[in-house]
């Protein structure tokens, strides 16, 4: 009875939401209204029903956060792909590609070595230690499967190899674990051999070009029909998130749990500053990028949001296209600031001295070091930011065994080191665009914009 009850609750609430957009209200006021429904709706069920009734109920609940998840990585590839293709053969950014490479390649280090500091500082502040605390059954054993996984990994030059695809039609599949780099690259030499067949058979060329902005039209159409049910897949996330939490853990590890948020909280005021110093304006950014950090927040896959990050970079900030899906799709496999830098280096400080070593000057410094370029490619294997913080003890020779501590509040701490990782992709692609006369300030500074507009990029205009 309970799990129908609840079931028909959901569908009534996601009937609210559909009579709100049919009604005209804004697009982000359906997202926050989807976000609070599910905290409050996910909040109730985990107090009236028993642990069966909700496991049950999410059951039916989350089909819909799901599918909407899945939807939106069904668009990644072909996006990434047609967008990269357009934005070199339409000659704007493709003109400076390697430049922009580079640029946004130094930013997403140089965030995640912030990060990393703004981590470690911050957890030794709050005093979180791995001393006295026990590892359950169930969290050591994922810790020895990831375990696993980190001794088999990739290094670092290997993991740069493993971006040129054998086979680019199988990475335009989405399969590998670097699929996303892959088809960037894929997509580039294409675009690139575009530009050279125009020198000795332009009617070739013109067909293709004619033919990749008309599927660049229609791929961002579709991704256009998919973010508009954004916040029916934010509610249903979001009560699958508060109704399955384990609060015994999130009490046990509290301290670890306000720690993280305080220097995901510092990171974004540094974004913000990073704005500012380069002549943006910090509140437009949050403004304008809050539907995508909350959905970020609420799905906890930064692959996910990737259509949502290219698509409020182009047409929300001005941001060029090819700029726009280089820093997004390098964002979620290089550097990201929540999930590979400031997690791993708060695991570091709550372990090191509980099995006597000591956090020196020297010992910090290459903590920081190793982070920063482990991070490149981690977003790529399964385990996540536990697997980054597993790759990061190992490298230091501390026991990884401990990492099993915080499995049981996963889903709290990621949900928002996942939207700072989407944050740090989207103010890299801005840098990058503002220091490369990428952008259009007019279109930036413009207010009236919605994610509802139709978008440029739908026209052609890469």
């Amino acid at each position: 009875m309970a799990v129908s009850i609840s079931v028909i609750c959901f569908l009534i609430y996601l009937g609210v939401l559909f009579v709100l957009q049919k009604k005209g209200k804004s697009f982000n006021v359906r997202v926050i209204a989807g976000l609070f429904g599910g905290i409050i709706f996910g909040a109730i069920l985990k107090t009236v029903a028993d642990d069966a009734a909700v496991s049950e109920s999410l059951r039916w609940i989350s089909l819909v956060g799901t599918a909407y998840t899945k939807l939106l990585k069904m668009m990644v590839i072909p996006l990434i792909f047609v967008s990269i293709v357009c934005a070199i053969i339409n000659q704007k950014s493709g003109k400076n590609l390697g430049k922009i490479t580079a640029l946004v390649l130094v930013i997403l280090l140089s965030t995640a070595a912030i990060s990393a500091v703004v981590g470690g500082v911050t957890a030794a502040a709050f005093g979180v230690s791995a001393e006295g605390l026990e590892i359950g059954e169930a969290e050591s054993k994922k810790t020895s499967q990831l375990e696993e996984k980190a001794k088999e990994g990739l290094s670092i030059e290997d993991t740069i190899i493993d971006i040129i695809p054998s086979n680019p039609i199988y990475a335009l599949t989405g399969q590998g674990s670097n699929a996303t780099l892959s088809v960037v690259l894929f997509a580039a030499f294409l675009g690139i051999g575009v530009i050279g067949v125009r020198t000795y058979a332009p009617e070739q060329a013109e067909f293709f070009g004619k033919l990749m902005n008309s599927l660049n039209t229609l791929v961002v159409e579709v991704v256009m029909m998919i973010i508009m049910l954004t916040p029916f897949g934010i509610f249903s996330l979001m009560t699958k998130t508060i109704a399955g939490s384990d609060y015994t853990s999130i009490l046990r590890l509290v301290t670890f749990v306000l720690a993280s948020y305080t220097a995901i909280f510092i990171m974004f005021i540094i974004h913000g500053l990073i704005l500012a110093v380069v002549g943006i304006s910090p509140l437009t950014y949050f403004k304008k990028a809050m539907t995508t950090l909350v959905f970020a927040f609420t799905s906890r896959t930064s692959a996910g949001t990737l259509p949502l990050t290219i698509r409020t970079l182009t047409d929300e900030m001005g941001v060029d296209n090819g700029v726009s899906n280089l820093a997004g799709s390098l964002s979620t496999s290089i550097g990201q600031n929540g999930c590979a830098a400031i997690y791993p280096a708060m695991l570091v400080v709550m372990v090191a001295p509980a099995v006597g070593q000591q956090i020196t000057p020297s010992f910090f410094i290459l903590m920081v070091v190793i982070i920063t370029f482990a991070s490149i490619g981690i977003a790529g294997v399964g385990g996540g930011a536990t697997f980054a913080g597993i790759t990061v003890l190992s490298a230091l020779g501390l026991p990884v065994g401990l990492a099993g501590l915080l499995v049981g509040i996963e889903p709290v701490i990621d949900m928002a080191r996942t939207a700072l990782n989407v944050s740090d992709g989207m103010v890299t692609g801005l840098v990058a665009a503002k220091l490369t006369n990428n952008i259009d300030m007019t279109v930036y500074n413009d207010k009236s914009l919605n994610l509802e507009k139709k978008p440029a990029s739908a026209k052609g205009d890469s």
